[in-house]
């Protein structure tokens, strides 16, 4: 029986590293990581989803979908509920010869 590794099948599977369908893959990932630290974090402070929507002026439908896929989210929402939930920010943007970080 032959073994691989992790690496390999996540190749094989999704893609190499760097290629548009890896890419694609990663990202929606981290969109599925942020929502679901959005909904646990919403969790942890008591809040409902309608409550979390009116502290920062959306409807209760918005932070559901937003919870479940964070991809469609614009940076000013994300950045109005993390505000809400008192969470550190941090992002860092780089480029070729750049490098950006701004921190909330």
């Amino acid at each position: 029986m032959k073994t691989f590794t992790l690496d390999e099948v996540q190749d094989k599977l999704i893609g190499k590293v760097g290629t548009p369908e890896r890419d694609v893959f990663e990202y929606e990932l981290q969109m599925d990581l942020i929502g679901k630290a959005i909904k646990e974090t919403r969790k942890e402070r008591n809040l409902t989803q309608e409550q979390l929507g009116k502290l920062i002026g959306v409807q209760k439908a918005q932070i559901s979908r937003l919870e479940s896929n964070a991809s469609n989210a614009t940076m000013d929402t994300l950045m109005k509920v993390f505000s809400a939930l008192k969470a550190n920010v941090k992002l860092q943007v780089e480029l070729p010869n750049l490098n950006i970080s701004i921190g909330k």
